[in-house]
């Protein structure tokens, strides 16, 4: 208790170090049990009315089909819904429609995000409203030329009722009259989505194949009615397919909870595994701040063990005063924690607009034991080392002054252990590359981690020599003391230069697999694509199968072709075969054919993949039987092989084979050349001849790279500022042992002010020793971070065509400047307190 009072400015780092690392597993928590709370109370409004639901998968929708062979024919229709309702227990039976409806603002644009665009239908009651969607304004919508929003929506499109909104499925856009605005509890609507209400006859006829038939049906049971024994009179009404299944309320509503449970649990794992990357960054520093106290408190140690104190209970003394340091910062942590989860709510809730559910806060138990047992366990356990150093110190040899340096044998153990560990790193990641095995890969990259952690010490003299002719010259006397001040205990610059070294290697290893992802989607795009302009969904759906006629007319396109995907099996197996327009695609796509010709297209012939010929054993000539999702067979005659740079893989024949085969099925999307190039009237007209559908999206090949590029920035801005939690508990850790180097060598930095050495000197001195260790860790970091990146792309160039590992010589010279300046920055105050010592009372102290 006294050390630990009488040390508490020294254990000031480690205490914000234990509580970042805490309040991060605190906050995690909180925010993740707080918003699975939140979202399992609204789940459980929303199937407050539903007894029985029933639910048909199979159900054509028009705005998602893509030919999936599973589909039958029309299963829950008029009929089934009719002798539902009429059951003894059955207070009522709504047939559920559903899809994506694109509402556009006034200037165009689409309200809300394209993946949370949701379309239904109004089912008035004889009263002419919607209990699920209960009326705020107006009424329902009851004719083809009618809908109703929610509040929300029409809140942010500026409408009121008696309004025309622009509203678009997959097809040209539909003027509607705003009739009505609605309330609503769906979940997709709390999170920034839109709803718009049709009459049921208009959904049908927008989403379904069938006009007489539904997605769903739910059943609203009466008063006293048992819903298991209505849920088996129901399962007697259903046909026999399939797809249909039927299921109680309270079943989908747990169902629904479990989904929501794994959700928030794989969210609480990913963050808390960055929690984890932090605490293990603060261990560095907790074991680094303990043995530099052991070592200022030689002659303390060496007293209580001169009086009779044994090894146990040195050991013990500092264990327990890593426990109270733990005790402490995981308190703080835990209310850091609590208000970070607060912050980020209001957060997400405001300028993110992510309109998550309100709820209680959620401050369980299971938050509160695992926020002290983590910051606990850490500290002790990167305390026990030191400790144990401690009471091996002999009573006659801590008598000296300073810290016992490390023996030869010791050093030598260390450097041995550190090679082994270093090379069997090393040969699972090579082994993980060459098998593309990502866990593999991982293991190797942590067991590395730690074997080039052990042998920091032996890697700190050539390292930081690298720089120590430039700290010479340039600074003359007080780089030359830097360099000997940071080489005098490689183990402390190991120790603090490694805390830095884990955030550069997951940072580097991360800018060098995004970059190496951007280059190759790059590539791919400047070499597969021939279009000026890609037409797809915004929400990655499908296209209305008219819209490549559309677009075909409009003026100043030379050439288009579609792309129609659609589900067959081939040989027993369930394959996906691509139709394309066989004149034209070769002027909107590179059709590399290393077998054959592309041309046999026009004769209605089949083009396959390379790795499919080889797996199938088929080549040029054979025959291939598909069973298309109609259920009719097919002899196709193999036209060509093509090579694996090909823009179109899999299987590839003329769309006209296809089209008959799958009524209905949308499109993928619309490649289109323009007589004059890439230019604004094309893109104009193009959007013109999809009736300026918001949700239709016209794309050229800059805006397709931008896109893949805004993906991989958008994960790497996640990760940057996730992993910046480290590089901050580093930073502390830097902060922390350039103080307590100053307090230690109090002496001699009196002994350098005495024989000429300015202030001036004696801050420089300190910030460039901070800047070598900091540049240290960067150096080691860029160079493990990049060999990771290296065996990480292997295990990705299945997915990504001629992937290779570039290393953006930008982003990394940047990163060695940002460590010279966090190295600066760390040695401010430890500079600025060494500058101001009194030269007498430096002189006299022990």
């Amino acid at each position: 208790m006294r050390n630990v009072l009488a040390h508490k400015g020294r254990l000031l780092m480690t205490a914000l170090a234990i509580m970042l690392g805490t309040a991060f597993v605190a906050g995690t928590m909180v925010f993740t049990d707080t918003l699975g709370a939140a979202l399992k109370s609204q789940n459980a409004r929303s199937f407050t009315d539903v007894a029985v639901a029933v639910t048909d998968d199979g159900a054509g929708n028009r705005s998602y089909d893509r030919g999936s062979r599973t589909k039958a024919g029309p299963a829950l229709t008029e009929e089934v819904r009719r002798r539902i309702a009429q059951l003894p227990g059955t207070a009522d039976a709504r047939g559920v429609v559903s899809g994506f409806a694109g509402i556009a603002d006034r200037k165009g644009n689409l309200i809300g995000n394209g993946f949370s665009t949701t379309g239904t239908n109004y089912v008035p009651g004889p009263d002419g409203t919607d209990g699920r969607y209960p009326l705020v304004e107006g009424r329902g919508p009851r004719t083809g030329t009618e809908l109703a929003l929610d509040t929300h929506t029409a809140g942010k499109g500026g409408f009121k009722v008696g309004d025309t909104v622009r509203v678009a499925v997959n097809g040209p856009v539909m003027e509607l009259e705003l009739t009505g605005l609605l309330d609503t509890r769906d979940p997709r609507v709390q999170a920034g989505g839109s709803l718009a209400a049709f009459d049921t006859a208009t959904a049908q006829r927008l989403y379904l194949t069938h006009p007489d038939q539904f997605s769903a049906i739910d059943v609203r049971s009466k008063p006293g009615t048992d819903d298991r024994q209505l849920l088996a009179q129901v399962q007697q009404l259903l046909p026999k397919a399939e797809a249909v299944t039927a299921t109680t309320g309270a079943d989908l509503a747990a169902e629904q909870d479990r989904q929501i449970a794994k959700a928030t649990q794989g969210l609480s794992r990913a963050l808390l595994a960055f929690a984890g990357i932090s605490l293990f960054v603060g261990i560095f520093i907790i074991a680094n701040t303990f043995t530099m106290l052991i070592a200022q408190r030689t002659r303390e140690i060496a007293l209580l063990r001169a009086v009779g104190a044994a090894r146990r209970q040195i050991t013990r003394s500092v264990l327990v005063e890593a426990l109270l340091t733990g005790t402490v910062a995981s308190a703080a942590g835990l209310v850091a924690g609590t208000g970070i989860a607060i912050g980020f709510r209001a957060l997400v809730n405001g300028p993110l607009d992510a309109n998550l559910p309100d709820g209680p806060l959620v401050l369980a138990p299971v938050t509160v034991l695992a926020t002290f047992g983590v910051g606990i366990a850490v500290t002790v356990l990167a305390a026990w080392l030191p400790a144990r150093r401690a009471a091996r110190i002999a009573p006659v040899a801590a008598m000296g002054n300073g810290e016992q340096p490390a023996t030869q044998k010791s050093l030598l153990v260390r450097n041995l252990i550190g090679g082994v560990v270093g090379l069997l790193g090393a040969a699972g990641l090579v082994l993980g590359a060459s098998t593309k095995e990502t866990g593999l890969v991982g293991a190797g990259a942590g067991v590395l981690l730690v074997g080039v952690f052990v042998l920091t010490p032996l890697l700190c003299r050539p390292l930081i020599a690298l720089f120590s002719p430039v700290l010479g010259r340039l600074y003359g006397t007080p780089g030359k003391l830097a360099r000997e001040n940071a080489l005098r205990n490689p183990r402390r610059t190991a120790a603090t230069a490694s805390a830095l070294t884990v955030g550069v290697t997951l940072i580097t290893a991360l800018t060098v697999v995004g970059a190496s992802v951007n280059h190759a989607v790059d590539r791919e795009s400047s070499v597969d694509d021939r279009a000026d302009y890609t037409v797809t969904m915004a929400n990655y759906s499908v296209l209305s199968p008219e819209v490549g006629a559309q677009i075909a007319k409009a003026p100043g396109v030379a050439a288009s072709s579609v792309e129609r995907t659609v589900e067959v099996e081939v040989g027993g197996e369930t394959r996906w075969l691509t139709g394309v327009d066989p004149a034209t695609i070769d002027q909107v796509a590179t059709l590399a054919v290393k077998e054959g010709s592309a041309d046999a297209l026009r004769q209605g012939k089949v083009l396959v993949s390379d790795g499919f010929s080889r797996y199938q054993r088929v080549g040029l000539g054979g025959t291939l039987e598909v069973v298309y999702p109609d259920g009719s067979t097919a002899k196709l005659v193999v036209g060509g092989v093509l090579d694996p740079s090909a823009a179109l893989g899999g299987l590839v024949v003329p769309d006209a084979l296809v089209a008959p085969h799958a009524p209905g099925v949308g499109l993928d999307k619309v490649l289109v050349k323009g007589a004059n190039g890439a230019d604004a009237a094309l893109r104009q007209a193009i959007k013109d001849a999809t009736g300026g559908n918001p949700l239709i999206a016209v794309k050229g090949p800059d805006d397709l790279k931008a896109e893949s590029r805004e993906m991989v920035t958008a994960a790497l801005n996640v990760m940057y500022g996730l992993l910046g939690m480290s590089v901050v508990v580093a930073v502390l850790g830097v902060v922390n042992t350039m103080a307590m180097s100053v307090f230690e060598r109090r002496r001699e930095i009196g002994m350098l002010r005495a024989i000429g050495l300015d202030r001036r000197g004696i801050g420089r001195m300190v910030r460039l020793e901070s800047l070598l260790i900091a540049l240290f860790g960067a150096v080691i970091g860029i160079g493990l971070g990049t060999v990771v990146a290296w065996a990480g792309n292997r295990t990705l160039r299945d997915s990504f065509k001629d992937l290779t590992t570039v290393v953006p010589p930008v982003q990394i010279l940047l990163f060695l400047v940002l460590a010279a300046v966090i190295g600066l920055l760390a040695a401010a105050w430890p500079s600025r307190q060494a500058s101001r010592l009194n030269v007498l009372d430096a002189i006299k102290s022990e």
